[in-house]
């Protein structure tokens, strides 16, 4: 990816308009209004199109229904947010819809995860606009803060300051080392999937790579690595950190999923950190920037990730 100086879209602010969208999976409507809830409890003033409720066997819609709707959200200029409604599957049925020149010189806040990791993913390292790593309305922000990190999410919306260290008490060091540098990743399975189409996960060198996935057996995670590490990703990085990646173990844990993680990084030898609660966790999920500078250090005892940089102005 050519070198862009990275666009920071506007703090949100209490009384603020934020849009619901639906790029990709159809999601249960109680679930969807215990959110649609929780963001008017946070202060922010929650709006969504009746589209957002279509239905396609396994989607939310046609593609080119769901991408209008995602760019008449991102190009009103009253709308300061734009949050999904839920992963699953289908956002990348998107990105031919989407208006790249729109994207990158109107930024607008996307928060998303799983699925989005698509979406995500052309956002920061194509248009080089920041993004969060964070809930969906539907089972995450419906569930209130037993579904996500609240100060988090908080901070990634409405600060322009970095927010330090992330809250991740169970992060444990696999390699040690300091390294920092703008993060990118997500989904690992969305992200080996984008590897020979036109919108092929492309960070830079130098990055912080953050890899997460959900149910997926060691030999599975072990082929997505693979195709990563020999689309040559992996190794512009400076630093890993991987997900919790719950369900992702044998089942009778003679192999987990750390192990099959632990050996690729072992071999690249950067420091690599296990454990952060964003996305698929079975606790509270962290909102993680995105496309901002992040630090990675870890030692034989520790690990921490550190944000140097916010993903508003």
């Amino acid at each position: 990816m050519p070198e862009r100086a990275l666009r920071r879209p506007k703090a949100l602010r209490a009384g603020d308009r934020v849009a619901i969208v639906a790029p990709a999976s159809p999601f249960p409507r109680d679930e969807f209004e215990a959110g649609v809830e929780e963001i008017r409890r946070l202060g922010f003033e929650p709006e969504f199109e009746p589209g957002v409720f279509e239905r396609r066997r396994y989607l939310a819609g046609e593609a080119a229904e769901r991408a209008a709707a995602f760019m008449r959200a991102w190009a009103d200029p009253g709308i300061r947010g734009i949050l999904a409604a839920r992963g699953g599957y289908g956002s990348v049925q998107l990105l031919p819809y989407l208006d790249e020149a729109a994207l990158r010189e109107t930024p607008k806040l996307l928060v998303g995860y799983s699925d989005l990791t698509a979406i995500l993913s052309f956002l920061t390292t194509r248009c080089a606009v920041a993004a969060v790593h964070g809930p969906t309305v539907a089972g995450r922000l419906g569930r209130g803060e037993a579904g996500y990190h609240r100060a988090s999410f908080l901070h990634a919306l409405c600060e322009a300051t970095p927010a330090g260290e992330l809250p991740a008490p169970r992060l444990e060091p696999m390699v040690a080392g300091d390294g920092a540098g703008p993060i990118y990743g997500g989904n690992l399975t969305q992200l080996a999937a984008s590897l020979g189409t036109p919108w092929a996960f492309d960070p830079p060198q130098g990055c912080v790579l953050f890899l997460e996935d959900v149910n997926e057996r060691p030999y599975r995670l072990d082929r997505l690595l693979t195709q990563l590490d020999q689309a040559g990703v992996l190794r512009r990085a400076c630093a890993f950190v991987f997900g919790e990646m719950p369900g992702c173990d044998e089942a009778d844990g003679a192999i987990t999923a750390r192990e099959v993680c632990e050996e690729y990084v072992g071999r690249i030898g950067r420091p690599a950190a296990w454990g952060l609660p964003s996305g698929h966790t079975d606790g509270p999920a962290i909102s993680l920037p995105l496309g901002v500078r992040m630090r990675v250090v870890a030692t034989a005892a520790s690990a921490s990730v550190i944000a140097e940089g916010s993903a508003v102005c």
